[in-house]
């Protein structure tokens, strides 16, 4: 009989969940609160709050299926070390960036791992040009994938419903304040279900395309916080949504999601270099940087998005793209500066998103507007 750790990280679901479709005998539900990366956030970071509400949601499902989930406070190094003795491999969803590689590659050192992929659509080696080289600009990239986009119906993952738990202590949770976090207010569309936001948003898919701007931000999904920790898996999305006329238009915003992950796979030096390879001479005022962090600048989209940022953890999408063109092409600061803030900031950062969007923004990445298009603030 195999005992398994099912490793959650990104993927806070019991549905469509890949490591409990893969899953067998019995098995040890885990989540972690890496220090490595809680130790580089704000105390009063909302993404906290509800990353933690999220992981007693999970307990509660999984419990509801016979299961359990044992959560951990601290590095995955010593975490693994104390459980590889004990269970035969580990099976979690992978993500492309530094960190989360060589943290996997440890992992794999101390144990035998199952890798999955469950945060996006597409593997990206599944999606090579015919001479076997990664494409490099959306629109080609996005047609090469037209047997998905053009399907009615992706298939999801299919719960495994005979596993049983393996004894351990499950009732050990720590809290947010023993973890050196404040518990925060969190948006309205935080405290709804996926699918509650799935389906508010779905009567508003026809005026999409013409009502998505800044103005009318209640025309946008909301989900991008639910994507990002696996509350709701892309398959999930693209299903609901397929056979909605008018649909193509968000189904494409999808599909950049899958873009940029794509770039980040094939390219990692993008996650800190310019994706073009051009050397550029940055401006390197901290001062202009700071005023633009704190919504400080004289300008007033500019500060009202960075205020609003700094607030709610949110910006819509074309504010996102007006002041990272003003950091980049009117103070001519670098986009590292700004992406590292949005990390921070964010409550849906997704380092493959921010990393790609911020270099199109800059005009150094992949697909990128040309250098002399800039975004009028005014």
């Amino acid at each position: 009989i195999m005992k398994q750790i099912l490793w959650f990280r990104r993927d806070l679901r019991i549905n469509n969940n890949a490591i409990l479709a893969h899953a067998k005998d019995e098995v040890l539900p885990i989540f972690i609160f890496d220090t490595n990366i809680l130790d580089t956030l704000p105390k009063n970071d909302k993404r906290l709050t509800f990353i933690y509400q999220s992981v007693l949601n999970l307990k509660k499902e999984l419990q509801n299926i016979g299961l359990d989930l044992a959560i951990f406070y601290g590095t995955p190094h010593e975490i693994f070390e104390d459980l590889s003795d004990t269970y035969d491999e580990v099976l979690f969803s992978c993500d492309f960036d530094n960190y989360a590689k060589r943290r996997d590659l440890f992992i794999q050192s101390l144990m035998p791992v199952q890798r999955f992929y469950d945060s996006f659509l597409i593997h990206p080696s599944n999606a090579l040009k015919s001479d076997g080289t990664p494409y490099k600009v959306f629109t080609p990239f996005y047609k090469s994938l037209e047997v998905i986009w053009d399907s009615l119906h992706i298939d999801e993952y299919k719960r495994n419903p005979h596993l049983s738990l393996c004894e351990y202590d499950y009732s050990n949770i720590p809290t947010l304040k023993s973890m050196g976090f404040e518990e925060t207010d969190l948006p309205d569309f935080l405290q709804m279900s996926s699918i509650e936001v799935l389906e508010a948003f779905i009567p508003k898919l026809t005026e999409y395309k013409k009502a998505r701007d800044f103005f009318a931000m209640h025309s946008t999904s909301n989900l991008a916080t639910h994507l990002r920790f696996g509350l709701i898996s892309p398959k999930q999305i693209f299903n609901m949504v397929r056979d909605i006329p008018q649909s193509e238009f968000f189904i494409r915003e999808l599909f950049w999601r899958e873009f940029y992950n794509y770039i980040l796979y094939h390219f990692p030096k993008s996650e800190k270099e310019n994706f073009n390879g051009k050397t550029i001479e940055w401006n390197q005022n901290k001062e202009q940087f700071k005023a633009w962090c704190d919504g400080n600048t004289g300008v007033p989209i500019i500060d009202a998005a960075m205020r609003h940022l700094n607030n709610t953890g949110t910006m819509h999408n074309r504010l996102r793209m007006i002041v990272a063109s003003f950091l980049t092409k009117n103070l001519f600061l670098p986009w590292q500066w700004g992406e590292k803030y949005f990390a921070v900031k964010l409550l849906d950062y997704e380092a493959s998103s921010n990393i790609g969007s911020w270099q199109w923004g800059a005009s150094t990445g992949a697909d990128s507007l040309p250098y002399f298009r800039v975004f009028n603030p005014y």
